[in-house]
């Protein structure tokens, strides 16, 4: 049996109520979800999310954008304050990118990894302290859930129906149990919710 440290692989994304990640126009198309990002119940949860991570797990058009984007966000005192905790986790956190692409990381405390996600999960969680978190790469987690190694479940819930797009939960996934961690329902409708799995 290969060694664990008993770290956490944890995952966030959030869906529309019929379980898309993105709508009909695809993965750039997040309308039914955007404005929902940026309630009070959505940024709680953002920082629910990293508060017991050290590492983030990134597809390489993810981290392109994340690592473009949240490092303003750290230097900008006008910003939310749960954004610019984010955002300094973020940066400071150890960061796994999967990339067939790049060759070397362009970014800080980074490493690029190109073999099975599952491979290179089980290898971190062999040492280091902390929740591993695949963070909003839907591929990631879809892989991941395919093999039953996701022992943590960050959903933001829209209450939109995309009609079209990418689905989280696909047929084919192994039978498994969550349990209801924590939950909670924001003025719009959204719901925040992380659950745990039962093994």
């Amino acid at each position: 049996m290969a060694k664990t440290t008993g770290r956490r692989v944890a995952a966030n994304l959030a869906l529309t109520l019929d379980g898309r990640y993105n709508g009909p126009g695809g993965a750039g198309d997040l309308s039914a979800i955007v404005p929902y990002a940026v309630t009070d119940v959505a940024r709680n949860h953002m920082t629910r999310i990293w508060e017991t991570a050290t590492t983030a797990l990134l597809g390489r058009l993810n981290a392109e954008g994340f690592l473009g984007y949240w490092p303003t966000v750290a230097r900008d005192e006008a910003a939310d304050p749960r954004d610019r905790g984010y955002a300094n986790w973020l940066a400071g956190a150890e960061k796994v990118v999967f990339s067939r692409t790049l060759t070397e990381a362009p970014w800080e405390r980074t490493r690029i990894a190109n073999g099975p996600v599952a491979d290179v999960v089980s290898d971190l969680k062999a040492s280091g302290k902390g929740d591993i978190l695949v963070n909003s790469s839907a591929s990631l987690i879809k892989s991941l859930l395919a093999v039953d190694m996701i022992d943590r479940l960050y959903l933001l819930i829209c209450p939109e129906i995309a009609g079209g797009g990418e689905r989280l939960f696909e047929d084919g996934l192994p039978g498994m149990s969550w349990a209801v961690a924590h939950q909670e329902t924001g003025k719009r409708g959204e719901i925040a919710l992380v659950y745990d799995r039962i093994r």
